[in-house]
């Protein structure tokens, strides 16, 4: 390769940056939609994995627990807009018994987790600095 052509690929890779870092910067500050904040609260439940969620007196694994999460979603997404009715419509509570979903962490402390899951959500919705 002559050193012109590999100034002028060098050139070409130089000018593909100086594209793309404005563009992604960018795209970090675009704000998250609702179904993406959900995911989000949805991965972290699963991302718990030293924790049990308690529903209806049964203890659950992480995985299970988010995996019940998104099928509960699935089925009541007409009546959920938002990341807040996510949690407030199926993450909160049985639809069956109405007793809150807890989530016991390895200390044994237990929390509900729509206190959880609000905290999370204020987390994801923080802008970025």
């Amino acid at each position: 390769m002559t050193i012109t052509k590999l100034l002028k690929s060098g050139l070409g890779f130089v000018a593909s940056l100086a594209i793309a870092i404005p563009v992604v910067l960018h795209a970090q500050t675009i704000p998250l939609s609702e179904r993406q904040k959900i995911e989000l609260l949805i991965k972290h439940v699963a991302e718990l994995k030293d924790a049990k969620f308690v529903r209806n007196g049964t203890t659950h694994a992480a995985d299970t627990a988010a995996t019940f999460l998104r099928r509960k979603w699935e089925a009541n997404d007409s009546e959920v807009k938002t990341a807040r009715d996510f949690i407030e419509k199926v993450a909160s509570f049985s639809g069956t018994s109405g007793k809150p979903y807890l989530i016991r962490f390895k200390d044994g402390t237990e929390t509900k987790s729509r206190d959880f899951l609000l905290a999370d959500l204020k987390k994801i919705e923080k802008p970025i600095a």
